[in-house]
């Protein structure tokens, strides 16, 4: 009995022994198992660290948008052009027309304002009426005037009779000298009186209390200082009429640039309030004295009739004078914008239409929308005046490529982050 139960001993003691190496090797077959999964995570992790760099990287110059939202964000396009932004001087000056092609319009006599004709911004030919005005003196000029021509009527008769009886010593020569200065005293009456009415622009035939005022020169009516049935005084401006087929410069350019200043010489401005629109002209005269207590003197320079249209005298510019002819590719200064440390412009690629998927029967097809695609190129930015920089490309573009000119700040921010284009 006793050699069984060592035995049975023994056996169960073999038995356990086996079951913990089991055990064991279990546990450590399990723990190699998970030391491979986490390996094999890590690999796979530090493998999608690695390629995501390049996908940021290929993505972060480039930007997405589709028709809708090309139209939505209002994007324009343009070409690099070649401008004068260099080696000039700068000016600011105002737009005027020449003292002929200006007219403040006044009476000559008072009266009480009739009828007006025109309105602000209405073009008028030279002897259009714009009002008349009422002045019973007028009256009493046309009677003096028929009154001066009757009698230079009758003093001729009797003139020619006067001559025949002193030609034969019937009548003393006194009286018929007396009769030709009584002849030559109405005829001057009557042209003073006729002169007068010429002068109001009233006929010398019948009579009437109205007097027209006519605008001396073609042009646009501008400011009308009057008010139907308010008394219009003689020497005060009732109609500003301008004709703007003439307008020119009047630039300010200090003492220290005088020496570089030149006729014939170009010039490219732009309204203060349109800095985008550049015009060019050309200098035709310069002052020779200062203006007033500015150290500044006057420069004239002509402007395209073609260009002027649109313009009107006072319009503040600000003008870049050419000493030289030399240009740079240049593109308006909104077209270049800022990332960091960096310059860079939008250069917009061909459309592409979005890839067709098959759909499932039963399910809706959506509607495939052209793409446009832009591309951010970088630029070293130089002179910027009158709306535009001069611009230096870092890689060559192609000839004639479309960059984006206005929405660039929009292409930025999608192309940060701030609004990308979701497939």
């Amino acid at each position: 009995m006793k050699n069984i139960l060592n035995y049975l001993t023994a056996k169960n003691a073999k038995i356990l022994t086996q079951s913990s190496q089991s055990l064991i090797s279990f546990r450590a077959l399990r723990f190699a198992f998970a030391i491979l999964a986490v390996n094999i995570t890590l690999t796979s992790c530090n493998d999608k660290k690695t390629e995501e760099p390049q996908e940021e990287e290929k993505s972060s110059t480039e930007v997405v948008l589709t028709t809708s939202q090309y139209k939505t964000v209002g994007i324009e396009t343009g070409i690099v052009e070649d401008r004068n932004l260099n080696k000039i001087i700068k000016a600011n000056g105002y737009t005027t027309v020449p003292p002929q092609n200006s007219a403040e319009v006044s009476t000559l006599i008072g009266g009480t304002v009739k009828d007006i004709y025109v309105l602000e911004g209405t073009f008028v030919n030279k002897g259009k009426v714009l009002a008349t005005i009422q002045n019973l003196e007028v009256i009493e000029m046309q009677e003096d005037y028929h009154s001066a021509t009757a009698n230079v009527e009758y003093l001729q008769l009797e003139y020619n009779r006067q001559k025949i009886l002193s030609d034969e010593n019937v009548n003393p020569r006194k009286t018929f000298q007396e009769v030709k200065a009584k002849l030559a005293a109405e005829r001057a009456r009557a042209q003073a009186a006729k002169n007068k009415l010429d002068a109001l622009h009233v006929s010398t035939k019948g009579t009437t209390s109205v007097v027209p005022i006519v605008s001396p020169i073609n042009g646009y009516v501008g400011k009308i200082n009057i008010a139907k049935g308010a008394f219009a005084n003689t020497g005060v401006s009732l109609f500003e009429v301008v004709d703007n087929s003439q307008m020119h410069l009047d630039l300010n350019v200090y003492e220290k640039d005088l020496g570089s200043i030149s006729i014939g010489q170009v010039i490219d401005f732009v309204l203060t309030n349109q800095s985008n629109k550049s015009i060019k002209g050309k200098i035709f005269g310069v002052n020779k004295s200062f203006s007033n207590e500015s150290k500044t003197v006057a420069v004239h320079a002509k402007i395209d009739p073609a260009d002027a249209k649109g313009l009107i005298p006072g319009m503040y510019v600000s003008a870049n004078i050419n000493i030289t002819n030399a240009t740079v590719p240049a593109l308006p200064k909104d077209a270049v914008v800022k990332n960091a440390d960096k310059y860079f412009v939008f250069m917009q690629e061909n459309e592409k239409t979005e890839q067709k998927h098959d759909y499932a029967a039963g399910e809706k097809e959506e509607v495939n929308e052209q793409e446009v695609h832009f591309k951010a190129i970088e630029v070293v930015p130089g002179t910027t005046d009158l709306g535009f920089t001069e611009v230096k490309f870092v890689n060559e573009i192609p000839a004639n490529a479309k960059i984006v000119t206005k929405g660039a700040f929009y292409l930025l921010s999608a192309m940060k982050g701030g609004g990308e284009h979701e497939h």
